[in-house]
C-alpha cells in the first residue's frame, strides 16, 4: 500500500515541469492539465476508498497462482516427456543390440551353412569318384572276361582245326560213336 501511494506521489510530481510550461496559471479550471490531474486524483481516491486495489491485487495474485500452477504442470509434463524419451532411448539401444545380435547370428549361420555345403560337396565328389572307380573296375573286369572268352574261343577253334587236320575218317567215326554212346548213357 505504501508503494502505491509513493508511486502516486511520483506520478503527480512528474507532471510538475509541465505546470510551468503554459501561458496560463496551472491552478485554474481553464487549465486542462489541472482538470485532468484533479480527475486522476479523484479517480485514484475512489479506487482507494472502494478498496478496488484489493480486488486488483487479489486478481493479480490469483493470476500469479494460475501461472505458477501452469508452470508446475508444464514442469511435470516436461519431466514426464524426459522419462518417456529416456524409455524410448533405452528401447532404441536394446533394439540396436538385438539387431546386432541378429546380424551376428545370421553371419554365423551363413558361415556354418557354407561350411556344411563345402563338406556336402566334398562328400558328393568322393561318392562320384568312387562310383567312377567302380565303373572303371567293372569295365576292366568285363574287358578281361571278354578277352578270356575270345582267347578261349580262338584256342578251341585252333584246337578244333588242328584236330581236324590230324584226325582221319576212322578217328572221326570212332569219336562220333563214343559221343552217341555217352549221350545215350546220360539220357537213360
Amino acid at each position: 500500500m505504501k508503494r502505491f501511494f509513493s508511486a502516486l506521489t511520483v506520478a503527480t510530481l512528474a507532471g510538475a515541469p509541465a505546470l510551468a510550461a503554459g501561458d496560463e496559471a496551472f491552478f485554474t479550471l481553464r487549465s486542462t492539465e489541472f482538470v485532468v490531474t484533479i480527475a486522476f486524483l479523484i479517480f485514484v481516491g475512489i479506487l482507494i476508498w472502494s478498496r478496488a486495489h484489493g480486488h486488483v491485487f487479489t486478481a493479480l495474485d490469483s493470476r500469479a497462482d494460475g501461472i505458477r500452477a501452469e508452470l508446475e504442470s508444464a514442469r511435470k509434463l516436461h519431466d514426464d516427456a524426459k522419462a518417456i524419451l529416456a524409455g524410448y532411448d533405452k528401447k532404441h539401444e536394446e533394439m540396436k543390440a538385438q539387431s546386432a545380435l541378429i546380424v551376428e547370428t545370421a553371419r554365423r549361420e551363413a558361415s556354418d551353412a557354407a561350411e556344411q555345403a563345402k563338406m556336402d560337396l566334398q562328400t558328393s565328389i568322393a561318392r562320384r569318384l568312387q562310383a567312377a572307380a567302380d565303373q572303371i573296375a567293372s569295365a576292366e573286369a568285363a574287358a578281361v572276361r571278354e578277352v578270356r572268352n575270345s582267347a578261349i574261343g580262338v584256342a578251341v577253334a585252333a584246337a578244333g582245326d588242328m584236330l581236324a587236320k590230324q584226325m582221319t575218317a576212322a578217328d572221326h567215326a570212332r569219336l562220333a560213336d563214343a559221343s552217341i554212346d555217352e549221350v545215350a548213357a546220360k539220357l537213360h
